[in-house]
């Protein structure tokens, strides 16, 4: 079938809104009518070569639709479902046979490579192949195949084109928190970097009762959104702020939680030392093979734990319909960070992403 989809020709450069060819679903395959994607940094950064994908190629990792064919050996789907399609995981590594499969020992090649596992691709134009399975799902367009495996069946009534996102950085930011941190209420609580990744957290930290909730951050008008989704405190770290020292005066020991998502070294320094004795530090952020972070040793023999974390740490057939039923409660309210644009303006949600201007871009799909 054909479907329009936003194609990136080659390296940093702008997308390209056209008509490719889909090929049918295999027999463990949904053939998904996308409503709404999120744009994530990830995104960006296979745009840019940071992961050396195939040109040209098409992404996109928070897809959100209704099934419209399903595969004969699919049992879990059927037409006119609503899913939301997550990260790829092979299914047969260790990681995966102990459920951890956000930490799948293939998950690089399957989220990466452009192609299914067993190097086929889904999109053509005039029959040359364009590279797609971007997560095994390429949901920059009208249309995805996605693997029953990977799809996650939300419930009809919820607001489909808001739940992308929670395909990866709403997992992520409150998957670090729920499954990870499992915080108990009274418990302090930073988030270095209020991104649509941060605030997720952060959403979650206050309905787990974290207190305080400190945000610390460089554009204003995220801190403001932090404080009206739950931060108790915000920092601006404008780089005349002694951020650690901020929040030890404002905790005395530190926090038991920090959460941080730059993934720049100075920044994560700051999480952990920002740390009470016995405290976590969980980092999300895409560090870049070769930064480096130094502590002082006995710093960390105080029971300080710091650890990295995938996708929240979550399965997301389990958790993702959790974070739903906290959207349908008013609770996590996603609406707030979203920012929508039409796939024909996917540049300008680029770049007023890149910019900071906007938290979390949505694209809506054209029918």
């Amino acid at each position: 079938m054909q479907i329009t989809a936003a194609v990136m020709r080659e390296k940093s450069g702008p997308f390209v809104i056209d008509t490719l060819e889909l090929c049918n679903p295999r027999p463990d395959e949904l053939l998904v009518q996308v409503v709404a994607s999120g744009m994530c940094q990830t995104d960006l950064h296979a745009r840019d070569g940071y992961y050396a994908t195939p040109y040209p190629g098409v992404y996109g990792h928070e897809g959100a639709g209704i099934v419209r064919v399903v595969g004969k050996e699919v049992r879990k789907f059927k037409p006119g479902d609503h899913v939301v399609m997550s990260y790829p995981w092979c299914g047969a590594c260790p990681n995966c046979q102990t459920h951890r499969q956000s930490y799948c020992a293939h998950a690089f090649d399957l989220k990466m490579n452009g192609t299914r596992a067993d190097g086929s691709t889904l999109l053509a134009k005039n029959g040359t192949p364009v590279y797609s399975a971007f997560f095994q799902q390429s949901s920059f367009g009208n249309f995805a195949i996605a693997n029953e495996r990977f799809a996650v069946q939300v419930r009809n009534d919820a607001p489909l084109e808001l739940l992308g996102p929670l395909a990866c950085s709403g997992q992520t930011g409150a998957g670090a928190v729920f499954n990870v941190m499992q915080p108990k209420p009274g418990e302090g609580f930073a988030v270095f970097g209020v991104g649509a990744v941060g605030l997720s957290g952060l959403m979650a930290a206050k309905i787990a009762g974290c207190n305080p909730i400190i945000a610390v951050d460089i554009h204003e008008h995220r801190l403001a959104l932090a404080r009206e989704l739950g931060a108790t405190h915000t920092i601006n770290h404008s780089g005349r702020t002694d951020v650690v020292a901020e929040i030890r005066k404002l905790t005395g020991s530190g926090v038991r939680f920090a959460l941080e998502t730059s993934a720049q070294p100075p920044v994560f320094r700051e999480a952990v030392e920002a740390l009470m004795p016995a405290g976590t530090c969980v980092l999300l952020g895409s560090a870049r093979s070769g930064n480096e972070v130094s502590f002082d040793m006995p710093f960390l023999q105080e029971d300080r734990v710091i650890r990295g974390v995938i996708q929240g740490d979550s399965v997301p057939q389990e958790f993702i319909p959790k974070l739903v039923e906290f959207v349908m409660q008013g609770r996590f309210p996603l609406e707030r960070m979203i920012t929508f644009y039409d796939l024909a303006d996917i540049n300008r949600a680029a770049q007023e992403s890149s910019t900071g201007k906007t938290i979390k871009p949505v694209l809506r799909m054209p029918h």
